[in-house]
């Protein structure tokens, strides 16, 4: 069972569980905000589950899912993406505040869950992305963020694999840390065991051991438009090609697929993380949504308002008036979430303890009935006093040698890669 806050085994936790940046940050604290490793090491210790990896678009959403989590006892990581969140936003939430808007939950709801706070989607996808990174990865971490994603999917594999290098010097060795191969937009493109194995090799010649890889295996962000969904299969066969070099996967998407479809991901693959994002914001604004999480329309194809649930009825009007007059389609409503986070904090307090309440409950039923994540608090706890530090180190060895992964040999080994990466794109969140 979670521990209380006063107990001498939590203190200890807090004394010796997190990382230097949050000690920092927050020398007073009672927050348990880990390092995205010992939410991974929690879950794969777990087995056959993984954990959300909730997408906090605004503050009432975080205070939802934190409440889920300490109710089922269960490990977990609050992200925000790029797009949302980073120099450009549609999110008040962001990459800098992130940190404190949990840790301040944390504390005011005596909570002792462990929890990651996650950079999803860093976006690198030119030179001038690169070049800013150096600077803007490390002022993340010093606002708080303990785990990261490198999105350069959006590159050749060479490109992809060279960027990550080159940005590995600015994230610490302690961070969670997740790598992406091929851009998350459905049935087009999809992964290979190939694609995967070159990002993971090529990292791995150079002693960078991410603890996730995520992949193009079926899923869109946003409102999904295909019931296709997560391939299984696909992404079982890639996950036991790189077994051998420890990375578990992160699953992208959710929204789209259904419970029954996640509980297999969970059973059948290495995954650990699974993020959530468009079902969040639906379900805290009081949107009626499907068993896959999307958001049920109305035969104009507005969205349909669910009596009693999320935000109040008036500032619903508003904001559905809003896009109506803006000719907003559907997945665009998302942009009224830094415009609206004011207006959803100024409500009375019923609206306010409404939509994060929705979101508790959707988020707990997750937890313990889809993704097997309850109790997952318990081996964290265990995986950090084992290890006496917030550093639990690499699941896996250098297993390549550098010599066969120099700049020019990586570029001659992904022009053998074969396989269709499909057009460009742009799916950022």
């Amino acid at each position: 069972m979670a521990w209380s806050q006063n107990s001498p085994e939590y203190a200890k936790l807090i004394e010796t569980g997190r990382p230097p940046n949050i000690r920092k940050l927050f020398p007073n604290s009672k927050a348990l905000i880990v390092s995205g490793k010992v939410i991974d090491r929690a879950l794969k210790s777990q087995g056959r589950a993984m954990t959300i990896s909730a997408n906090g678009r605004n503050h009432l959403i975080i205070r939802g899912v934190l409440a889920a989590a300490q109710k089922a006892e269960a490990a977990v990581l609050i992200e925000i993406a790029k797009s949302e969140g980073g120099a450009k936003f549609y999110c008040a939430t962001s990459y800098w505040n992130l940190a404190r808007q949990v840790d301040a939950l944390i504390n005011e709801m005596g909570l002792t869950i462990p929890v990651a706070i996650h950079a999803d989607h860093y976006g690198i996808k030119n030179d001038q992305d690169l070049e800013t990174a150096r600077t803007e990865v490390p002022s993340m971490f010093e606002a708080g963020i303990t785990s990261i994603a490198i999105d350069a999917s959006h590159l050749p594999d060479d490109k992809n694999l060279l960027a990550s290098l080159a940005i590995n010097p600015y994230i610490p060795k302690w961070a969670g840390l997740e790598c992406e191969v091929g851009e998350i937009k459905g049935d087009i493109g999809l992964s290979t065991p190939e694609d995967a194995l070159f990002l993971v090799q090529g990292l791995n010649a150079h002693d960078i051991h991410p603890d996730w890889i995520a992949l193009n295996n079926g899923t869109t962000h946003g409102i999904q438009a295909s019931a296709t969904g997560i391939h299984v299969d696909l992404t079982a066969q890639i996950h036991e090609a790189i077994k051998p070099y420890g990375l578990s996967g992160a699953q992208h998407g959710t929204s789209g697929n259904s419970s029954d479809r996640l509980r297999e991901i969970a059973r059948r693959t290495h995954t650990t993380k699974a993020n959530v994002a468009t079902a969040l914001q639906m379900v805290s604004w009081g949107v009626k949504i499907d068993d896959y999480g999307n958001a049920e329309l109305d035969e104009s194809g507005g969205f349909v308002k669910v009596p009693g649930r999320g935000m109040s009825e008036e500032l619903w009007a508003e904001l559905l008036a809003n896009g109506q007059a803006q000719k907003l389609k559907a997945g665009d409503y998302k942009k009224f979430n830094l415009e609206y986070e004011n207006k959803f904090l100024g409500q009375a307090r019923e609206y306010r303890e409404r939509m994060a309440g929705d979101v508790a409950d959707f988020v707990y039923n997750l937890l313990t009935n889809v993704f097997s994540a309850q109790g997952s608090a318990q081996p964290a706890y265990e995986a950090l006093m084992k290890a006496g530090s917030y550093d639990l180190g690499q699941k896996a060895g250098r297993l390549e040698d550098p010599a066969d992964w120099t700049p020019e040999k990586i570029v001659q080994k992904a022009a053998a890669l074969s396989g269709d990466k499909g057009p460009g794109g742009n799916f950022d969140d």
